[in-house]
């Protein structure tokens, strides 16, 4: 019989998806499951970006330009300008999605057995896209205790070898909602210009900062011109996670030049998605605004709930719209099964995502759980309480 690949194999599975088979159990159980599982926001897309596509005037559903389309890409641009991040179109290549910018960025940075450092917990994506490349992350663990900050730059220094390539962070973070103060993107600069390194920023929830703090951008850092690669997506900020548009930002020539042959090798990104994405840069601030605090509120929501139940730990997020917690039990893998398939109070019950799969470390985060607090705030102190009450029960 044939065999798949090693590299196949070696695919990890994601562990925001992978309950899907007993969440649709629970469905057809007639249970209620709250999701605090995924990144899905449940803020309405921008009416403009909606109406861009229903609107549109095309005769021919054609190819776009493999970099995205000019026009586009233009007022990219002049939306980081806005933001302080001084880029112009031609340092914009357009992706389906920021996952692809990712795929590309590490194609084009690292080759076959090359190393990536990451902090960890990390998107657990970068996993998959690291086995695709066949790229090694080397994980340097940041900690509850700290509530996620950067860990110091001794520990990089102590990773980086002949073979790593760049450093990869994700600011602020997915999936502990740390926002990296412009100090710390100042102590990275410092190393992988010292190392010769690429640092690598997924900026994905620029827009999703609390209590007053603000993104600071690694192009933002004077003297990143020829380090700094930006990932970056239309997903979150305007709550169109299905339009599937992203774009990778850099100021140096030769990784653009190298990515656009992995853009020419897939052809384009999708066309009707580039117009909504277009559009959407219209949005007033006055929608972030809302946002924001929509989001600021289930964040205190949350963490003043979880708090209160015996012995959970919680980082406080201060940007995007995750956390993770620490239970008072082993394995989170398992007790996330359990309550999708053997727990409900009144029929209702939640889904939450195993945190160990954020981690490459073996064994760190088993007793973790990521939280999205994507649902209103209601429904988050419901799903609080139903988790404190699963808990008192798991542990009985």
């Amino acid at each position: 019989m044939p065999s798949v690949s090693i590299k196949g194999r070696q695919m990890p599975e994601s562990p925001i998806r992978k309950l899907v088979p007993y969440a649709e159990k629970a469905y057809k159980a007639n249970k209620t499951v709250y999701h605090l599982n995924i990144g899905q926001p449940d803020i309405k897309t921008p009416d403009v970006a909606m109406e861009a596509v229903s609107k549109h005037s095309l005769d021919i559903l054609a190819y776009s330009r493999s970099e995205g389309s000019e026009e586009y890409r233009e007022k990219i641009a002049q939306y980081y300008r806005k933001n302080n991040i001084p880029v112009d179109a031609n340092e914009i290549i357009v992706t389906t999605g920021g996952s692809e910018a990712l795929l590309f960025a590490m194609g084009s940075i690292a080759d076959a057995g090359d190393e990536i450092i990451i902090p960890e917990p990390f998107y657990a994506n970068y996993n998959g896209f690291a086995t695709a490349s066949g790229v090694n992350i080397v994980p340097v663990i940041s900690k509850i205790e700290d509530n996620f900050a950067l860990p110091p730059i001794s520990e990089f220094e102590k990773l980086i070898t002949l073979k790593t390539k760049a450093i990869l962070i994700c600011n602020p973070g997915n999936p502990t909602g740390y926002l990296y103060a412009k100090e710390e993107i100042q102590k990275l600069a410092t190393i992988v210009k010292k190392h010769d390194l690429f640092l690598v920023a997924d900026e994905v929830y620029r827009e999703f900062t609390y209590d007053g703090y603000k993104h600071y951008s690694i192009l933002e850092e004077a003297g990143l011109e020829e380090n700094g690669i930006i990932i970056d997506s239309v997903s979150k900020r305007y709550s169109m996670c299905g339009a599937r548009i992203g774009c990778l930002v850099s100021k140096n020539k030769q990784i653009i030049s190298t990515v656009m042959k992995f853009a020419q090798a897939r052809l384009s990104p999708p066309t009707f998605a580039q117009i909504a994405s277009e559009a959407a840069l219209q949005t007033p601030q006055s929608y972030f605004d809302e946002v924001i605090e929509e989001y600021e509120e289930r964040r205190n929501t949350l963490v003043n709930h979880l708090m209160k139940i015996p012995g959970v730990k919680v980082g406080v997020p201060k940007g995007a719209f995750y956390c993770i917690a620490e239970l008072p039990i082993k394995n989170s893998d398992a007790f996330a099964q359990w309550l999708l398939e053997d727990f409900d109070i009144d029929g209702e019950t939640i889904m939450v995502a195993p945190a160990a799969g954020f981690y490459s470390s073996p064994d760190v985060g088993l007793n973790q759980i990521r939280i999205a607090y994507v649902l209103k705030k209601e429904s988050l102190v419901k799903a609080v309480e139903i988790l404190k009450m699963a808990l008192q029960q798991y542990q009985d």
